[in-house]
């Protein structure tokens, strides 16, 4: 089993900037890739941002530009970078790691909120 723990959001007003952070626990070697996903009240959760083992990386259109992520793919920790914030960014954020065996692995969410 894998445990991710989250740590790093808050309040902020927009224009602000944040930085998420996750680290895996366990049986970290099923690991295949990691991200974060975020969910706001009355929507869906939505992909924002991932990166591969080899380090490739992926954004939503909607943080490209403002969101970076980066990794440690030996020790299997993830952040995320939030700069120039909108409240359209509150959300709880949520770690996720992609099991290559099996379902995948997901953090107790960590609540950001942007204030106008």
């Amino acid at each position: 089993q894998v445990q991710l723990v989250e740590s790093g959001g808050g309040l902020v007003q927009a224009g602000g900037s944040l930085r998420l952070s996750c680290a895996a626990s366990g049986r970290i070697f099923s690991i295949n890739a990691m991200g974060w996903y975020r969910q706001a009240p009355g929507k869906q959760r939505e992909l924002v941002a991932d990166i591969t083992s080899g380090g490739s990386t992926n954004y939503a259109d909607s943080v490209k530009g403002r969101f970076t992520i980066s990794g440690d793919n030996n020790k299997k920790t993830v952040s995320l970078q939030m700069s120039s914030l909108k409240p359209e960014d509150t959300a709880v954020y949520y770690c996720n790691a992609i099991n290559r065996w099996g379902p995948n692995y997901w953090g107790q969410g960590t609540q950001v909120t942007v204030s106008s």
